[in-house]
């Protein structure tokens, strides 16, 4: 007999058993503990009637199955409940009043429903309560006077519902740590400004709501701090410097005005993330708003101009780094590779300036510097040392824990430049995107060989600069590659024909360069629309209209002699793998197979 049969027939005929997930009083054989977690049940409680007559049950789990309908009023027949979870069973309709006749129940989870209307009255005989998880449902209306009597609530969580109004000073008389309203459609908080400054509260989740001025006086106890997507304005309040124990402040997506306070140093390993995207702040960014804490930063879409903050070099622990869409004028940030956990570097659309040494970022997944003023040429052995692009292998991102609260990669936004079109990337995007963007530049030389060791790279976007020479054949060795744009150049010779073997390159684009010879076959290539090859006088053959003549022999002959440097090159890449034995093994059948270009390679090193 399936699981899920024989827990409807014991639900049915209330026999006590020792199965998994049901505990007994051995000395009554009442049942007091049912947990049916993901068991696969299925349809209306109101079916199992058994259920409601287990008057001495003190704890039941049905999350996780798919008990569709209404949450029947005879639930509140279990008077001895003191724990009640019933996360994602797809409930509907209005939460009955009987859950008022559960006075011990400490713990109400009802997360992931589809709970419609205001809570009912009747929760306010909760007063034992202290857990409270109603998030990701469809409730509705004001914060309820229900709740006034919950005062030993300490967590609640009603984030993604449409609950609107604005939030009543009388919550914080509780002794609440935790508490998350995010995404519903609240204004603000009522009572004078310092009213939670009195609370033990450690987490606050107030983001993707309409909360405006005036801001929050926070406790000291707070730890996380989450304000993102609302319409606070202003400058950011100084106040926050005084709060020593913060670990997480997520302010992007406001109005803010004016600088960066000058508080953030003090913290000195507190502050791990400090995200302020998209506001409206200006002028330089302070040295002392750095906290050596940090692990992730962004301040993107702002109007921030100087020079990036050396302090960053003290940041051991940085991951995360997004300043684009400013007014920084700098150089090459170049001392950031002292960071070893730096993973996502994103200094696009700002001033930066000058040449960009060759340097080892073995961590690094995202590379943008696009659309700023860079120049010169790239090292040939550029990417030689970039480790984890190297690699094809997802990485997950660490996690920061926060009263309970995982801080992932959730909050982190990058937008990818990708055959002309911009796309955002956040959430599980940033374990799978391994990006190279170097557009719009004024970059020039060849384009360095090394790039076929990156074999785990996603996005190459090395458009709009002044690249000169042949399109390096090791870009066949990027089997993972989904978009390739090497546009606006000045490429020459022939789109090597193994680019045609790449199965997952779906977005290409070679247009305005000098490139000649047949388009290489292959679907992925042969799919692409005719504009990706535009503006090539002597390119030929499909999608082209231009039919391709004579002139195969020579043709190999250029892919031959590319080849041969694709193979040296490989060699380079090997070298950097600690062993002399298997270096010097290498070199020497490199040296009977190719002696000038061994050479060639020695005398570079040398």
């Amino acid at each position: 007999m399936a699981p899920n049969e024989k827990t409807q027939r014991w639900l049915n005929n209330t026999d006590c058993c020792f199965w998994d997930g049901v505990s007994c009083d051995l000395k009554t054989g009442n049942v007091v503990d049912l947990d049916l977690f993901g068991s696969s049940l299925n349809g209306s409680l109101l079916s199992n009637r058994g259920l409601f007559k287990l008057q001495h049950l003190q704890s039941l789990n049905l999350s996780s199955n798919n008990l569709a309908g209404f949450l029947p009023d005879s639930i509140g027949n279990l008077k001895h409940l003191t724990v009640l979870q019933l996360y994602g069973c797809g409930f509907f309709g209005n939460i009955p009043s009987s859950i008022g006749n559960l006075s011990y129940l400490t713990h109400l989870d009802l997360q992931g429903n589809g709970f419609t209307g205001e809570l009912p009255e009747s929760m306010g005989k909760l007063n034992r309560l202290t857990k409270l998880l109603l998030s990701t449902s469809k409730l509705s209306g004001n914060f309820h006077h229900a709740l006034l009597n919950l005062t030993e609530l300490t967590w609640i969580d009603l984030h993604s519902n449409n609950l609107e109004g604005r939030v009543p000073d009388w919550l914080w008389m509780s002794e609440l740590v935790y508490v998350d309203i995010s995404k519903n459609a609240l204004t603000g908080f009522d009572g004078p400004k310092d009213a939670i400054q009195t609370s033990p509260l450690e987490m606050l989740d107030i983001s993707s709501n309409t909360f405006q001025d005036p801001f929050p006086l926070l406790p000291n106890s707070t730890r996380f701090f989450s304000a993102f997507d609302n319409q606070f304005s202003g400058e950011i309040p100084t106040t926050i410097c005084g709060l020593v124990s913060l670990d997480t402040l997520l302010l992007s997506n406001n109005g803010f005005i004016g600088s960066i306070p000058r508080c953030f140093k003090s913290f000195n390993t507190m502050l791990s993330l400090l995200h302020l995207r998209n506001n409206n702040l200006s002028g330089k960014f302070p040295e002392e708003s750095i906290s050596v804490g940090l692990i992730s930063l962004d301040v993107s879409g702002n109007q921030i101009s100087g020079e990036l903050p050396r302090s960053l070099m003290n940041c051991t622990r940085l991951e995360f780094l997004n300043v684009e869409d400013n007014m920084f004028n700098d150089t090459f940030p170049s001392w950031l590779s002292l960071l070893p956990d730096l993973q996502f570097l994103v200094i696009r659309s700002n001033e930066f300036h000058g040449p960009i040494y060759s340097l080892s970022f073995p961590r690094l997944r995202i590379f943008d510097i696009s659309k700023n003023i860079f120049t010169g040429v790239m090292p040939l052995d550029y990417f030689a040392n970039w480790s984890a692009m190297s690699s094809v292998a997802y990485v997950t991102d660490n996690k920061q824990e926060s009263v309970g609260f995982s801080f992932s990669n959730y909050h982190k936004s990058v937008v990818l430049a990708i055959k002309g079109s911009e796309m955002e990337l956040l959430g599980s995007g940033f374990r799978m995107y391994k990006t190279i963007d170097v557009s719009g530049n004024r970059l020039e030389g060849d384009i360095p060989q090394s790039i076929g060791l990156l074999k785990g790279l996603i996005v190459l976007n090395m458009s709009n600069n002044a690249f000169t020479g042949h399109i390096p054949p090791s870009l066949s060795n990027l089997t993972n590659l989904q978009s390739l744009d090497l546009s606006e150049n000045r490429l020459s010779g022939n789109i090597p024909p193994e680019l045609g073997k790449l199965s997952f390159l779906a977005l290409m684009n070679f247009s305005n360069n000098m490139l000649e010879g047949p388009i290489p076959r292959g679907t992925q290539i042969q799919s692409q629309n005719s504009s990706s090859f535009a503006e090539n006088p002597g390119l030929c053959g499909a999608p082209l209209q231009e039919t391709c003549g004579g002139g195969g022999e020579e043709v190999y002959e250029i892919v031959k002699e590319e080849n041969d440097q694709v193979l040296s090159w490989i060699a380079v890449g090997i070298a950097y793998v600690p062993g002399v034995f298997c270096g010097l093994t290498i070199g020497h059948i490199l040296t009977l197979y190719k002696p000038y270009w061994f050479m060639r390679i020695f005398h570079s090193f040398a």
